[in-house]
């Protein structure tokens, strides 16, 4: 029994959901740490004029007379079903909304880590070839750029000049899914993914310098130096290679961050993705689509890290012997 808790797989499994009940509890107490609730996010000052009776029947309607714990698990246990719960300003259910949601965020999520990808790798491995030189001084200079702007005020101004002066904003138009219009679709996707993109590719950038100039001073690199192998060549194929696992990782983290980070820039642009429906579901304070979509959002992050994690085996032999 001793040796099969120690299995890697079933530690996995059981680290998974306690971290997700760790989180459902979380955002439960959190949620009703906030002042108000459904009925006064509903009546707004009518709440105020009505009768106990009336507020009574109102708590009951909305499930808030029941003691907290009962609400809890309540809740849990709709959810273990596959009940996510109702939206009432929507008129529909939360299962229903984050099928459509979750897409969205998945594609914004995807698009942000290959630009982040794109900008942060071929920057590092600059920055690497000529440590503490022009190069390296640049690269750094647009990572401390990268992490210095925030999200909220480079797509604000993104969006002010490129519609201003170009008379350009496909987001002002209703949102296309993507297999319903995959031209405008990835138009509107552009810029959001652009913002965080360009955010994203100061941590990998960072991570990925700091990798490539630790792999640099080993000893298979100075052999393979030693032995001509041309410069570009090295750098990709012995160096670039060698320092993937820091990169993944940090990848893997910032790809999770981004399911349920992109609120700001969701909004900004219009993008009906999750972060776009946690922030409506709090500011109509209903618990069951913040409580619900919050759970979705750190299932999908745990898969993902466990995607991770096979990835590494795949990559590095080391790990797969290990």
């Amino acid at each position: 029994m001793r040796a099969f808790a120690r299995h890697p797989l079933i530690r996995r499994i059981v680290e998974t959901v306690a971290t997700l009940f760790g989180v459902a509890v979380l955002v439960f107490v959190t949620l009703r740490a906030i002042p108000g609730n459904e009925i006064t996010a509903t009546l707004g000052t009518e709440a105020a004029g009505l009768s106990p009776e009336q507020q009574e029947a109102l708590r009951a309607y909305y499930g808030l007379d029941q003691p907290l714990v009962v609400q809890f698990f309540t809740w849990l246990g709709n959810v273990l079903t596959g009940n996510l719960g109702e939206s009432r300003r929507a008129g529909a259910s939360v299962l229903q909304m984050t099928a459509d949601a979750l897409p969205v965020t998945m594609e914004l999520a995807v698009l942000a880590t290959l630009i982040g990808l794109l900008i942060g790798v071929p920057l590092a491995l600059l920055s690497a070839s000529r440590p503490n030189g022009i190069r390296d001084g640049v690269g750094q200079l647009v990572g401390l750029a990268a992490l210095s702007i925030p999200n909220f005020l480079l797509g604000a101004a993104l969006l002010t000049v490129v519609s201003r002066y170009a008379h350009y904003n496909p987001n002002a138009q209703g949102f296309a899914y993507f297999f319903d219009d995959p031209l405008l679709n990835l138009q509107q996707m552009l810029f959001p993914a652009l913002v965080l993109g360009f955010g994203l590719a100061a941590p990998i950038m960072r991570t990925a310098r700091s990798a490539l100039l630790e792999v640099q001073t080993q000893d298979f690199v100075r052999t393979a130096r030693g032995k001509g192998v041309a410069p570009r060549r090295l750098r990709v194929r012995h160096v670039l290679h060698n320092a993937l696992n820091p990169i993944v990782t940090m990848t893997g983290i910032q790809f999770g961050y981004l399911l349920g980070g992109a609120v700001v820039v969701e909004q900004i642009f219009s993008v009906p993705g999750l972060g776009r429906q946690v922030l409506a579901g709090i500011q109509q304070k209903e618990y069951a689509v913040v409580q619900s979509t919050v759970l979705v959002i750190a299932a999908t992050f745990v898969v993902v890290n466990l995607l991770t994690d096979l990835l590494y085996r795949v990559i590095d032999p080391r790990v797969r012997a290990a």
